[in-house]
């Protein structure tokens, strides 16, 4: 692994889940809905669409909603009841193995569409996505499915990776992606090291969570401070810990 992609997987490295009296998880001060859906759609509301023109549609990493709900495994079986239901669409963004993002089918079916606008690759990607249209809870196809069972043509597979909704897995499979997603994993990943810059700067590397939330940010910090908040605490890069101030982010050591 050369130091590019070391320096990216352990930025984007979502830590394992930690034993003893540690709080981590749960952002305790109200912060936040009390149900997985109301949870997404409030994480939503912190999606930076105008930096993207509105292009993209809104996306949530599945970590962030630990950092609101401690029960991991009860939003694991929330987040497959919606994908099963076919409102929700989970991806595999390529940064990390445990990186996963969130969003909804409806909003990604509309993006995907307004951006094949005019194009000769249009008609290919409307009748992909109407094969899912069916829930779909895969995060990868096969060229064997694509082929029997979506009944795409080779050149019609290569057309839809031309158009982004397809990346390539390895040889004979293919990721299911989100179109022009590359400048959201820049910034993503930008705003995550200079956030937790911050709090490692500050005093005992620990600072409340409604200071950091106040800082001014700088011209590497794009995304929502709580976006990247909701980000650093569910992937327990930091801990949470309730105090009679507020909730404090600690800095944890790698």
């Amino acid at each position: 692994m050369n130091r590019k992609r070391a320096l990216i997987s352990d930025t984007f490295k979502v830590k394992k889940r930690r034993t003893g009296t540690q709080k981590f998880g749960a952002i305790s001060d109200g912060d936040g809905p009390t149900d997985i859906r109301s949870t997404l759609e409030y994480l939503m509301t912190l999606f930076p669409r105008k930096l993207f023109n509105d292009s993209l549609p809104p996306i949530v990493m599945k970590h962030q909603l630990y950092s609101i709900h401690n029960d991991k495994t009860l939003v694991d079986k929330e987040l497959n009841k919606l994908r099963e239901r076919g409102e929700l669409l989970m991806f595999q963004l390529g940064f990390d193995a445990d990186a996963f993002g969130l969003v909804f089918a409806a909003d990604y079916k509309a993006k995907v569409l307004a951006g094949e606008d005019g194009r000769p690759t249009r008609a290919t990607v409307e009748r992909f996505l109407e094969k899912f249209s069916s829930p779909c809870t895969e995060l990868s196809f096969s060229k064997d499915k694509i082929l029997k069972e979506f009944l795409f043509t080779d050149s019609e597979i290569t057309q839809l990776v031309k158009s982004g909704v397809l990346t390539v897995r390895d040889a004979g499979s293919w990721w299911l992606s989100i179109p022009n997603s590359g400048k959201f994993t820049k910034y993503f990943i930008q705003g995550r090291k200079a956030v937790l810059g911050m709090v490692k700067k500050s005093k005992y590397s620990e600072v409340l969570k409604a200071e950091l939330e106040e800082r001014r940010t700088t011209s590497h910090v794009k995304f929502h401070m709580k976006y990247h908040i909701h980000d650093i605490v569910g992937a327990e890069l930091v801990e949470s810990i309730p105090t009679t101030s507020g909730t404090l982010l600690r800095h944890v050591e790698s």
